[in-house]
Parts: structure tokens; C-alpha cells; sequence
């Protein structure tokens, strides 16, 4: 075989100068990000009122609290916290089921291959914008001071925050969908609701399942959390029991919430597996 002739290097050098040098604002630009990112740190820092020595303070006394966390021992009170855990389940399934009932719907104005006109999609996305901007914590303090202290507080604010999370995902779902069984649905002379109902719908649901499953899982954090503020469940026991210093009760609540969140991300992890195989097998 011929062997292949050298490049120029320098005639090429002296032709795309460009090419072989770096400009010096190009250089310089990563340095000076990286400097510019270290120095709003340290102000964070400074400004927050960081300080080591109070960092160690806090370290002794987190692990005094720890000390006096063991053992856990939920005393007499067991069936309280199982109630309590039971209705902060009952607060994470029931908000993202509604959630999820009323997203659905919504979730197709916001698709694009279902409604083209950006007249009527673009006022419905960002309404699902605004919703989700707002934590849940948010909601949960906004719903307390509507319909009171208790659960029902914390299933609307789970419903509300889910919503508007829970609408942008199926809307996406909706517009990745394959368009050839919509097409195939046209041809044969289905209507609009026919190219939904039997083009898009067998084919986003099982996502639509995947991701309602992991919500629900995640709520059930959220609904502890949001327990502490007072929207009910074993959230409210939590704080209850921090506020009179009772660190053993404490520590066997964080225990069950722990458990709590660990059962339910293997079943729903095991149903999304179960889900997306059959859908894989279809």
C-alpha cells in the first residue's frame, strides 16, 4: 500500500491560525469561571454566617442528640404511630390518585400533536408551570389556613403540587407517542377521540402508570413532611415529639418512615419493572 503523505503542519498553521491557537478570551474563560463560582461560594458563605467553629458546636450536639436517640422506643404509643403512619400512606395515595385523575385530561391540551394551535396550548402549560413552581410545603400551609388542621389538607396540597408535575410529564409522554398507529386509526376512518382512545392512550398509559407509581412513592416523604406543619400523619407525631425533647419516640418515627419508604420502593419498583415489561412483550 502507498503510504500516505505527511501534512504540512506549518503551512497549515501559517493558512488556519485559528485553527491551532486558542484565542485568549477562550483560554482564559473556564479559569475565570471557576474563580467567579469559588467567589459567590465563599460570599454565600460569609453571608449566610458560616462559621467553623459554630459548625463543630453543632456537630457535638448532633451527636448528643444521636446518643440519646438510643435505642428507639415508641413506649406505650405503638398504635398511635401506626395509625399515624397508615393515614400519611393513606394522604400519599389518595392526592397522587387525584392528582394523576386530573392531570390526564389536562395533559392532552398541553400536548402538541393533540392540540396544535400555541393559542390554547401555551396559556395551559404554563398554568401547569405556575401550579408545580409552588412547593408543597407551600400548598400544605395555603390548604391549612382553607379547610383547617388534618389530612385533608395534606391530600390537597399532594394534589395540587402533583398536578401541575404530574400534567407536564404526561404531556410529554403524549407528544413522544409513535405516530404510526394514530395514522393507522385515521386511515381506516376513526375520529379524533378514536386516534386518542386507540392510537395514544395503549401506548402512554403504561409510562403514565411508571410515573403515577414513583409520585406515589415519593409522596409518601412529602406527606411526612408535611405532617410537621400540621396537615396530619406521622409528620405531626414527628414534630410532637421532637418539641418535647422525647429522642427515643423520635428516632423509632424516623425508623418507620424509613421502613415505610424502603416497602413501598420495592413494590412500586416492582410493578414498574412488571409494566414495562409487558409493554416491551405487546
Amino acid at each position: 500500500m502507498k503510504e500516505l503523505e505527511r501534512p504540512d503542519t506549518a503551512a497549515l498553521r501559517a493558512k488556519y491560525p485559528d485553527a491551532f491557537e486558542r484565542p485568549a478570551a477562550a483560554r482564559l474563560a473556564t479559569p475565570a469561571m471557576i474563580v467567579a463560582a469559588l467567589a459567590v461560594f465563599m460570599f454565600g458563605l460569609h453571608d449566610l454566617g458560616f462559621e467553623p467553629a459554630k459548625f463543630i458546636a453543632g456537630l457535638k450536639q448532633l451527636g448528643w442528640i444521636t446518643m440519646m436517640m438510643i435505642p428507639p422506643d415508641p413506649g406505650t404509643s405503638l398504635p398511635l404511630y401506626l395509625k399515624a403512619l397508615g393515614e400519611t400512606l393513606s394522604i400519599a395515595l389518595l392526592g397522587t390518585t387525584l392528582a394523576a385523575t386530573l392531570a390526564l385530561p389536562v395533559s392532552l391540551l398541553a400536548a402538541r400533536n393533540i392540540v396544535p394551535p400555541n393559542i390554547i396550548r401555551f396559556p395551559v402549560r404554563r398554568f401547569l408551570d405556575s401550579i408545580r413552581g409552588v412547593d408543597t410545603l407551600i400548598w400544605a400551609l395555603v390548604w391549612i389556613n382553607v379547610v383547617g388542621l388534618g389530612p385533608f389538607a395534606g391530600v390537597l396540597a399532594i394534589m395540587v403540587s402533583d398536578f401541575g408535575a404530574l400534567g407536564k410529564l404526561f404531556s410529554e409522554a403524549i407528544e413522544a407517542a409513535d405516530k404510526k398507529q394514530v395514522e393507522g386509526i385515521r386511515a381506516s376512518g376513526g375520529s379524533a377521540l378514536h386516534e386518542i382512545r386507540f392510537g395514544l392512550m395503549p401506548q402512554v398509559l403504561p409510562v403514565i402508570a411508571g410515573q403515577v407509581l414513583y409520585f406515589i412513592e415519593s409522596n409518601t416523604r412529602s406527606a411526612s413532611i408535611i405532617g410537621i406543619v400540621g396537615a396530619g400523619g406521622i409528620g405531626l407525631q414527628l414534630a410532637e415529639q421532637i418539641r418535647v425533647l422525647e429522642w427515643q419516640k423520635v428516632s423509632f418515627l424516623v425508623l418507620m418512615i424509613l421502613v415505610a419508604v424502603a416497602a413501598i420502593d420495592f413494590i412500586s419498583g416492582k410493578l414498574r419493572f412488571a409494566i414495562i415489561g409487558r409493554r416491551a412483550v405487546t
